[in-house]
């Protein structure tokens, strides 16, 4: 069956970079290169191919740039890509004279049989190895009308081509390394992607500088970028080329190349020029810098074909990092902040306790870890923290258990209060009887809370709260009960990364004891503990997910659209992507809706949060980074989710 999803639709542009076998001096045997490229990029449904600097003859011609039969053939070459019948726009590097005599250093966009447009090369090197300026004239101010064989074209660096509903830029090798790169005015005119031809030889940690210099570029522009060096088969003479490709995307790189391939090398990238403008629109910085003018807009003669899939697949956990080593350190980073956060609260109040409510849970545990880090920072005692145990008439066996065991395997001051006779007293007072109503739970959560919080001021402290991010974009808490608390260590932490957190903590940082503590909470199912056991062993009987939704899917949502501005049929297709196999259309489509009911009218809670701090780019502080009216309606967003169709 066809997909009824095309992603082109969804703001994702595919795109190469080639490093193809270059014949010196012998620009039809590169054309027919680039011809065969094309040919099996469109297969590919590529829009968009970038070719290295001066292909079309080799960048390492060197005197023979002056050779008038050379350019002509050059100007053949061009002509043949151009008579290419594929609907692939071209990137192609040449030398170009002009009519009043300069050679200059060129990209040619071609597409659909035409050439539109010219973009010299301004930034030329002149020292160390290169000696550009020996052939080659700047670009730099230069906009020409050129009348040639491909009709009258514009030879000037200010280009932004159209390619469908985007826009993208060219620059050439050294305009990146220069001190006022020519893409970051592209991009502040319009340029969604940035395209670098490119002949950076290869030198000991020079790849190293190459790609950060690409992905921090496409991080101040916000932009993409793309980067195709030339390659081994190059002249070798004093030089060695790579055939570097680089694709970044708003100071993240997507992907790279191998280098030293005798044979050549692609690297098929799709970039998501979507959310690039949403992340534009947050931007500030980007959205008050002063627009560059004189900007052309040149028409490409081909559109982007549509796109049944993708090459980039969604990470189903985008707060989790994959790599072992990466997430390492991010697992340090974020706890360090969590504690730096919560010792600096405890600095500004004055106070060298903590209180904590402990259910034997995630959230509690990843608080409790935090806590001890933070007395750690203050060079106090663990007895500093007093973690309170509050068993209710939905508490089980098993977590009354871990309590018991992580406050062993941890030497804080623990205390257990039973709170099922006060809780039963208030709901005599209500003449309340039901035992399984939102009355009976929150009952027990605010008396939790009130004792939480007496304590504090008891032992002179300060509360620890410990909702997760997911659960406050849910509004998975008590209003004025576990919502509340004097600091929040884990607001910045979605669901998904508390118990990578965990199991990273038991692995690197806890002695035996706690590790099988730790270890016995990971095992643990996620449950608030408000109803009572259902079975004669104590079990639990209330499971989240299978209430509000798996927290891998609402992470999911939350980073799709808070981060990137997703709609939902972007949501449920990258979805479909990232969990393929696991969830089907429906359950996605269901629990999407349940999201956004949830995360619209639940906003409440969210305005009156408690202090804490931000870890990653998502945060819902309403003093931060989401400011929504409470009264807001999700009505839009479920009616889209509802005309999807249920299969893909």
């Amino acid at each position: 069956m066809a997909s009824t999803v095309d992603f082109a639709d969804l703001g994702f542009l595919r795109v190469a970079a080639v490093a193809p076998r270059v014949h010196i001096a012998d620009p039809a045997a590169n054309a027919r290169e680039v011809v065969g490229h094309l040919d099996a990029l469109h297969g590919a449904d590529v829009s968009l191919a970038l070719f290295p600097e001066l292909g079309l003859t080799g960048y390492t011609a060197e005197d023979l740039f002056f050779d008038a039969h050379l350019l002509k053939g050059t100007l053949e070459a061009l002509a043949l890509i151009a008579d290419c019948p594929v609907p692939v726009t071209a990137v192609v590097g040449l030398p170009w004279r002009s009519p009043d005599g300069r050679l200059f250093n060129c990209a040619a966009v071609v597409a659909g049989g035409q050439v539109a447009g010219l973009v010299p090369k301004t930034a030329l090197p002149n020292h160390g190895e290169f000696y550009e300026r020996r052939w080659f004239a700047s670009g730099r101010g230069i906009d020409l009308e050129v009348d040639s064989d491909f009709g009258l074209l514009r030879l000037c660096p200010n280009q932004l081509f159209q390619l469908g509903s985007h826009r993208f830029a060219v620059e050439l090798c050294e305009d990146l390394w220069s001190p006022q790169p020519p893409g970051a005015a592209h991009s502040l005119a319009g340029a969604e992607l940035v395209a670098n031809l490119s002949a950076s030889n290869e030198l000991v940690s020079k790849a190293d500088y190459r790609r950060d210099l690409v992905r921090m570029a496409s991080g101040a522009w916000v932009c993409g970028y793309l980067y195709a060096g030339a390659g081994v088969t190059e002249s070798t003479k004093d030089l060695v080329f790579g055939g570097h490709l680089l694709a970044a995307e708003n100071g993240v790189l997507l992907d790279e190349s191998e280098r030293f391939g005798l044979d050549g090398a692609e690297l098929i990238v799709d970039f998501d020029l979507d959310r690039l403008r949403h992340d534009r629109m947050q931007n500030k910085t980007f959205a008050d810098s002063p627009r560059p003018q004189g900007h052309h807009i040149a028409a490409v003669a081909v559109a982007p074909p549509r796109l049944d899939h993708l090459r980039r697949i969604p990470d189903p956990h985008p707060f989790v990092p994959k790599d072992e080593a990466v997430f390492d350190a991010r697992a340090r980073e974020v706890l360090a902040i969590q504690a730096a956060g919560l010792s600096r609260r405890m600095r500004g109040a004055g106070v060298e306790r903590l209180v904590l409510g402990t259910s034997g849970g995630l959230d509690s545990t990843l608080a409790l870890l935090v806590c001890l880090d933070a007395l750690r920072e203050l060079d106090l005692p663990t007895e500093n923290l007093w973690a309170l145990s509050l068993p209710g008439p939905g508490t089980s066996e098993h977590t009354r258990a871990t309590v018991a065991q992580l406050a062993a395997a941890t030497a804080i001051g623990w205390k257990e209060i039973s709170i099922s006779e006060a809780v039963s007293e208030q709901l005599r007072n209500l003449g309340h009887e039901a035992r399984d109503d939102v009355v009976f739970e929150n009952v027990q959560a605010r008396q939790r809370t009130q004792l939480l919080f007496n304590t504090a001021n008891q032992v002179g402290g300060l509360l620890v709260g410990t909702g997760d991010l997911s659960e406050l974009a849910l509004g998975w808490c008590t209003y004025n009960a576990d919502h509340m608390a004097s600091y929040n260590v884990n607001s910045g932490v979605p669901k998904t990364l508390v118990a990578y957190l965990i199991r990273w903590y038991a692995s690197h940082r806890a002695g035996a004891a706690l590790a099988q503590a730790l270890q016995r909470v990971l095992d643990t199912p996620i449950s608030p503990e408000l109803l009572p056991p259902q079975d004669e062993d104590g079990g639990i009987s209330q499971r989240t997910e299978s209430i509000i939704g798996p927290f891998e899917l609402h992470d999911f949502f939350l980073y799709h659209y808070v981060r990137g501005g997703a709609a939902p049929e972007k949501i449920v297709a990258l979805a479909g992507l990232a969990f393929a196999g696991r969830y089907e259309r429906s359950e996605v489509k269901r629990w999407l809706k349940g999201f956004f009911q949830r995360f619209f009218g639940q906003q409440f809670k969210r305005t009156t949060l408690p202090a804490g701090p931000k870890v990653g780019t998502v945060s819902l502080s309403p003093r931060g980074d989401w400011r929504m009216p409470d009264e807001a309606e999700a009505t839009r967003l479920i009616a889209a989710i509802d005309r999807l169709p249920e299969t893909r």
